[in-house]
């Protein structure tokens, strides 16, 4: 069933844990799946002992798209009409990732609804902050 502008209220929050262990392995398919092969995302001696990091860390493209897909859930497929943010920590594996969409605005002349989106880690560290609008049904 598709979500309606009916059901939504300013200050609503929608929230979903969008992985509870991310791994190694998952890393190294979204290299494969996005083509991306920087080796800070899969090579731990590199990513450690050349570029100094702690370990390998998520693409900024897999926590965003994770962030997407909770949205996708919620207001169903093709409804998205913007969707953008930024990267504000790196995401680790073992991490766990709970996205929020935050209703910032109902625009019932579009049948649309705006969004805050943010995806934080269980330590509660802030790791994507962004923003969305999709279509609803009226």
């Amino acid at each position: 069933m598709a979500l309606r502008l009916s059901q939504l209220a300013i200050g609503d929050v929608h929230e979903t844990v969008v992985v509870d262990d991310l791994t190694r392995t998952q890393l190294v398919q979204y290299s494969g799946a996005s083509g991306d092969y920087n080796p800070l995302h899969s090579d731990e001696v590199y990513t450690t002992q050349v570029a100094g990091y702690p370990s390998i860390f998520a693409h900024g493209m897999l926590t965003m798209g994770m962030a997407g897909r909770m949205l996708t859930d919620y207001v169903g497929d093709a409804r998205l009409l913007t969707f953008g943010g930024r990267f504000t920590a790196q995401v680790w594996p073992g991490d766990r990732l709970i996205a929020t969409a935050t209703v910032t605005a109902l625009r019932p002349d579009a049948a649309a609804v705006d969004f805050d989106v943010a995806v934080r880690n269980d330590a509660g560290a802030q790791v994507f902050v962004g923003y969305a609008s999709a279509r609803v049904d009226t």
